[in-house]
C-alpha cells in the first residue's frame, strides 16, 4: 500500500509487486502497490497541501515528534529487525544495528531542534544587525535503497522533517514492508497528515515520476552510480537541488606494524558483514604485511553461512537473483580476466539450508593489482581483493586510484603514517585502526569524486542537504545606508 495524505490507498492502477524473502524465494511476503506518475501526483498534492500548517510549527515542535518516533522505533526494535531480516535477508544483529541507527539520528535531530540553527555577525553600518537562518526547500522526494532499509530512510527523513520540507518516499522496491511499517510508526507519533508520504514501485515508474515532477524541490538519492547521473540531468535540467550517495570502493591499507589480529577482524567484518552489500565495505585491501593474507583466510574459513535469522550465522543471502549473478560474474572477471588468485570461496551455495535463497560463499582474490576490475568497480558481495605493495606511497597512490572516494582505513602503529593517510587519502570517511564501516550519526557522512556530489547525511551537515540559506539584515538607524560606499556618497 502506499501511504498518502495519512491514509493508506493502493496505487492507483491496481498493479502490484512481490515481496520475496532472500533467504527462501519460496517465502512470499506479501504483494505492495506498483506506484506510476499518478500516485506520485497524489502524494505531491497531499505534501503541498500540508506544507503551510508544517513550515508554521516551531522546529522544537518538529523536534519533539521526532523524540517520540525515536521512542517507538526502540519500543519496536525487535519487531523492525525480524521484518527486515526476513525481507532484506542480513542477520539479526545486522538488522539491530540498523533499527538503531534509525533510533539514535532521531534522537540527535529532535536534540538539534532546539540548537543554534544560524549565526549571528556585525554589520559594518552602524543600526544594522545582520544574521542568517534556514528555510526550507518545500517538497522533496526521498529515493532510498534496500540495503539499510530502516537507517537510510530515517537519515534522509529527520533532517527533512525537521527543516520544515514535507517529503514524499520512494522506497526500494526489494524492502517495501520495512518502509511501510516506518510511515505506521510515523502516523502513530502524531505526525500531520501529507507531511510524510510513501510511493512504493520501481525507480523506472514511481522514482522516475518522483524525480521529475516540478512540484518536487529537491531529490536525496541513494544509488548507483549510473541511476545518480541520470537523476542529475533530471535535477539540472529544471534547477532543483539534488544530493547524491552513489558508488564505492572502499579500502583498507595494512602496514607491516599493524597489529595482524586486529586488522584481520576489522577487515573481514568490513568486507564481508551485511554479505558485503554495504556502500562503505572494504573490498579492496592495501597490504604491507607479510602474514596478513593467510591470516585473512583463516579467518574466512570460520564463517556459517546461512539465513539471518539463525543467530549464530555469519553471512546472510544477497538481496535477490539479480544481485547474486552480478556478484557471480564479477568473481569470474577477477579470475578469467583479471588474473588475479582465487584464494578462497568464488561459488554460489545452492545446497541444503542455501537451496532456496541468494547464497554466496565470502571470496578473497589474492595478487591482486590497483587497476584490474575487481579492484576498481563497485561489486557490492561478499568479495575483497588483496593489492600487495611496498610502500606507503603505494599503498596511497593504489588507494586513491579509483573514480571513488567513500571510506578508507589504515592499520598502523606509526603515527607518520597513520597522519599521511589521513590527510592524504580521497575519502570523505577515514578510519585508522578501524575498519571502513561503522558510521556514527553525529558524524558527516558522504565522499569524494563520483561516490556524491558533495553532501553529506548524517551530522548537523545533514540539514544543508534540506534547507537553504537566508541572510537577513535589519536596519534600525531611520536612514538610507549603503554597504561598500563612502560616507556622503
Amino acid at each position: 500500500m502506499n501511504f498518502i495524505g495519512g491514509k493508506w490507498v493502493p496505487a492507483r492502477s491496481g498493479r502490484t509487486m512481490e515481496d520475496r524473502n532472500p533467504a527462501d524465494l519460496d517465502d512470499l511476503l506479501g504483494e505492495v502497490a506498483r506506484s506510476d506518475a499518478a500516485d506520485v501526483d497524489d502524494a505531491v498534492d497531499a505534501a503541498k497541501a500540508a506544507y503551510p500548517e508544517w513550515f508554521a510549527m516551531p522546529m522544537p515542535k518538529r523536534g519533539e515528534l521526532l523524540r517520540r518516533i525515536g521512542l517507538l522505533l526502540e519500543n519496536h526494535k525487535d519487531e523492525l529487525s525480524h521484518l527486515m531480516t526476513r525481507e532484506m535477508g542480513k542477520t539479526l544483529k545486522e538488522a539491530r544495528g540498523d533499527v538503531q541507527e534509525g533510533i539514535d539520528f532521531a534522537f540527535f535531530m529532535a536534540g538539534l531542534s532546539r540548537s543554534a540553527i544560524g549565526e549571528t555577525m556585525p554589520s559594518e553600518l552602524s543600526r544594522k544587525f545582520s544574521l542568517t537562518m534556514r528555510h526550507p526547500i518545500g517538497i522533496v522526494g526521498l529515493i532510498t535503497p534496500w540495503n539499510f532499509p530502516i537507517a537510510i530512510p530515517t537519515w534522509k527523513q529527520w533532517p527533512a522533517m525537521l527543516a520544515g520540507n514535507c517529503s514524499i518516499v520512494k522506497a526500494a522496491e526489494d524492502t517495501p514492508l520495512c518502509a511501510q511499517r516506518l510511515m505506521e510508526l510515523i502516523d502513530e507519533a502524531g505526525v500531520p497528515a501529507g507531511v510524510v508520504n510513501l510511493v512504493q514501485g520501481t525507480g523506472e515508474e514511481a522514482g522516475a515520476a518522483l524525480v521529475s515532477h516540478p512540484d518536487v524541490r529537491a531529490i536525496s538519492f541513494t544509488g548507483s552510480l549510473e541511476t545518480g547521473k541520470i537523476i542529475a540531468a533530471e535535477c539540472g535540467r529544471q534547477m532543483k537541488r539534488y544530493s547524491m550517495e552513489l558508488g564505492s570502493k572502499n579500502v583498507t591499507i595494512v602496514m607491516p606494524d599493524a597489529d595482524v589480529e586486529l586488522a584481520v577482524e576489522g577487515i573481514a567484518w568490513g568486507a564481508f558483514a551485511t554479505s558485503g552489500q554495504r556502500c562503505t565495505a572494504t573490498s579492496r585491501v592495501v597490504s604491507l604485511h607479510p602474514e596478513f593474507a593467510g591470516a585473512l583466510i583463516d579467518k574466512v574459513r570460520t564463517y556459517k553461512i546461512g539465513p539471518g535469522s539463525d543467530e549464530s550465522v555469519d553471512l546472510a543471502p544477497l538481496i535477490n537473483r539479480t544481485q547474486r549473478d552480478r556478484v557471480l560474474e564479477y568473481i569470474r572477471v577477477g579470475r578469467e580476466d583479471d588474473g588475479a588468485s582465487l584464494a578462497y570461496g568464488g561459488s554460489a551455495l545452492t545446497d541444503g539450508v542455501h537451496a532456496k535463497g541468494n547464497y554466496i560463499e565470502p571470496t578473497v582474490f589474492l595478487d591482486a593489482t590497483p587497476s584490474m576490475r575487481i579492484a576498481q568497480e563497485e561489486i557490492f558481495g561478499p568479495v575483497t581483493a588483496v593489492i600487495p605493495v611496498d610502500s606507503l606511497d603505494a599503498a596511497i597512490a593504489a588507494a586513491n586510484s579509483t573514480k571513488y572516494g567513500l571510506s578508507a582505513s589504515i592499520y598502523t602503529n606509526d603515527l607518520t603514517a597513520a597522519m599521511r593517510a589521513v590527510t592524504e587519502l580521497e575519502f570523505g570517511i577515514v578510519y585508522v585502526n578501524a575498519p571502513t564501516i561503522g558510521a556514527e550519526v553525529q558524524l558527516p557522512f558522504g565522499g569524494m569524486k563520483s561516490t556524491g556530489n558533495g553532501f553529506r547525511e548524517a551530522g548537523i551537515h545533514a540539514m544543508d542537504e534540506f534547507s537553504e540559506w537566508k541572510a537577513v539584515s535589519i536596519d534600525f538607524s531611520h536612514r538610507l545606508q549603503k554597504a561598500q560606499f563612502q560616507p556622503g556618497e
